[in-house]
């Protein structure tokens, strides 16, 4: 089995020293410096270039610079999304951003894991594990999910929270860890 498949199954495999790992990083790497660097004004290069990098991205996503990925394949963006600057989407296992997903700045989303015992850990093992953001979630700034977790349809997640496990959908979420705070009510709207 090779290390790209152990990874696609959420099994332990070598991350740092794969060479087919390494060079997909590396056009990752590239191609997100390239966005990074291209001017705020020219919509259409900066546009062809997130298509480029990601594996989906919807209809009118808007990503600011600067925007990080390991692989970018692997993150799926959903239609009238926003992400702003600082983004760091560490996608060894799919990131799924859905629709009308509004993102503060310095988002970490970061699905490896890494052994805890030190000689395993200094071998470069690591794995895997999928983050899922639903429809309509608000994330305030400064905000890092763990692997494996689904923040849940229409969720806020307080500035500065660590999410470590599955926030459900409708609350208000925040913390450290990150914890369900109570539900969104009519009584939240704006407008009666």
């Amino acid at each position: 089995m090779t290390e790209r498949e152990k990874l696609e199954r959420g099994l332990w495999y070598d991350a740092n020293y794969d060479e087919d790992l390494c060079r997909e990083r590396e056009r990752a790497n590239e191609l997100a410096h390239r966005l990074n660097q291209a001017s705020p004004g020219n919509a259409a290069l900066r546009e062809s270039l997130l298509r480029e990098l990601l594996g989906h991205v919807g209809e009118h996503v808007e990503v600011l610079s600067p925007l990080y990925v390991d692989y970018g394949r692997n993150v799926s963006i959903g239609d009238w999304s926003f992400l702003n600057h600082g983004a760091y989407l560490m996608d060894g296992a799919p990131i799924t951003i859905g629709s009308h997903v509004f993102v503060g700045p310095n988002l970490g989303a970061y699905t490896a894991q890494h052994p805890l015992v030190a000689e395993e850990r200094n071998l470069g093992l690591e794995r895997a594990l999928p983050i899922t953001i639903e429809d309509d979630v608000w994330i305030g700034g400064d905000v890092k999910i763990m692997p494996g977790v689904t923040i849940g349809r229409g969720s806020v997640i307080g500035a500065g929270s660590v999410v470590t496990r599955d926030v459900p959908a409708g609350v208000v979420a925040m913390g450290s860890p990150c914890h369900p705070v109570r539900p969104i009510t009519d009584a939240d709207r704006i407008r009666s």
